[in-house]
């Protein structure tokens, strides 16, 4: 089977999944959300980060309206840390694979040489895309379905989701000193474009605690933070404001 056969046969099978999940009917920007940057570059054709954006969006809502539902007794903080645990990319990619969206994604011939149809940020970001495809498609009742099926068997695992990640947890510790919330800023990009690494560094008020590295902004913004964790909890003696400057007598 060519390579063109087998992206067409695994694209086949994902339609054939979504219309069991969303219903029937075309999903009119279904190859442009698995339309690696990479591809675009080479064809000319849009790729799928317009579309991530706003399934970025719409995933986010659909969480967040499942998760109200579903666990009635938890505060704002704690709904929080869920909807993260559960719109991670982690937890995108953990979906991606177990519908094979990797072999669904167009790639560049350069990218197509190396790890790209694996990796987690490619997949969530693709995820993203479909998302926002199925919305545009099929509407709220659609991205409702498919979010739910995304989900679905981590959605009531309240204890284990309200663990908060690294940029949670820094933003809870700082807040609690009555710092304003933690401000993350890209500081540089290395690589081609398909193989991009982000640079972020994290500010508390004045200070620049830490910097972390990803192949997308938010795995280096997560590394950022747990960075900026370690060192707060380092200090000593742990202040209460992590902007306060150390004193000495």
């Amino acid at each position: 089977m060519s390579e063109g056969e087998h992206l067409a046969a695994a694209r086949s099978a994902l339609v054939g999944y979504l219309a069991g999940v969303v219903g029937p009917g075309p999903i009119a920007r279904l190859d442009e959300a698995l339309s690696h940057a990479s591809f675009a570059n080479e064809t000319g054709c849009p790729d799928n980060q317009r579309l991530e954006f706003l399934g970025d969006a719409v995933l986010g809502l659909c969480v967040s309206e499942m998760l109200v539902t579903t666990h009635g007794a938890a505060d704002e903080g704690k709904l929080t840390r869920m909807r993260s645990a559960l719109v991670n990319a982690d937890s995108l990619a953990g979906w991606a694979r177990r519908v094979n969206l990797g072999d669904c994604i167009a790639f560049g011939r350069g990218a197509k040489l190396g790890t790209e149809r694996e990796q987690t940020n490619v997949l969530a970001d693709a995820a993203e895309a479909v998302v926002a495809a199925v919305y545009e498609a099929h509407g709220m009742p659609g991205a409702r379905a498919l979010v739910h099926d995304m989900v679905k068997g981590r959605i009531a695992s309240a204890d284990a989701l309200a663990t908060p990640d690294p940029k949670s947890a820094l933003q809870e510790r700082v807040q609690a000193g009555g710092a304003a919330a933690p401000v993350y800023r890209v500081v540089g990009i290395h690589g081609a474009q398909h193989e991009q690494v982000f640079e972020v560094e994290v500010w508390v008020g004045e200070r620049s605690v830490a910097r972390g590295e990803g192949r997308s902004k938010r795995i280096a913004e997560r590394e950022a933070a747990a960075a900026a964790l370690a060192i707060l909890e380092s200090e000593v003696p742990a202040s209460t404001d992590p902007r306060a400057p150390e004193t000495s007598e």
